[in-house]
């Protein structure tokens, strides 16, 4: 089974979309299998993190931040990739970082996720943007 699912983000930050591949697991009557989740974009992430406070995303984006400047920061002054703003080199780091796909198990027609986890789209651009992510479902059956 395959499936596209549209994000919208607000700029920078983490969105999560757990619920929503939930119900398209139920809804395609998915049993046991692996999920994979790719992102068809360059300037973003994939994550799996915890989902009952959010002071954990908000923290995960200042560090990122921190860790990998606007290039227009002095210590980012050797990039040469500027043209599309001083946000788009540094979301290009950040995604080489992180994963762009995932892959979780699951059991009964439900993800294998931990009580505290969730799936998050992790946006390192400062604009809102439209964000696809792939999945697919392969059944042990």
């Amino acid at each position: 089974m395959h499936h596209r699912f549209e994000l919208h983000t607000r700029g920078q930050g983490l969105t999560e979309f757990t619920a929503q591949v939930a119900s398209w697991l139920k809804a395609s009557g998915a049993r046991d299998g692996l999920l994979t989740l790719f992102v068809r974009h360059t300037s973003c992430s994939l994550l799996i993190q915890e989902n009952a406070d959010p002071e954990v995303q908000t923290d995960m984006a200042a560090f990122f931040q921190r860790l990998v400047p606007p290039s227009d920061h002095p210590s980012m002054s050797y990039l040469t990739h500027t043209y599309e703003g001083p946000d788009d080199m540094p979301a290009h780091i950040k995604a080489a970082l992180l994963p762009v796909s995932l892959s979780i198990p699951v059991e009964s027609g439900r993800m294998a996720l931990g009580t505290w986890q969730g799936i998050y789209l992790f946006e390192h651009r400062d604009r809102p943007h439209q964000r696809q992510v792939a999945a697919h479902f392969l059944s042990d059956r």
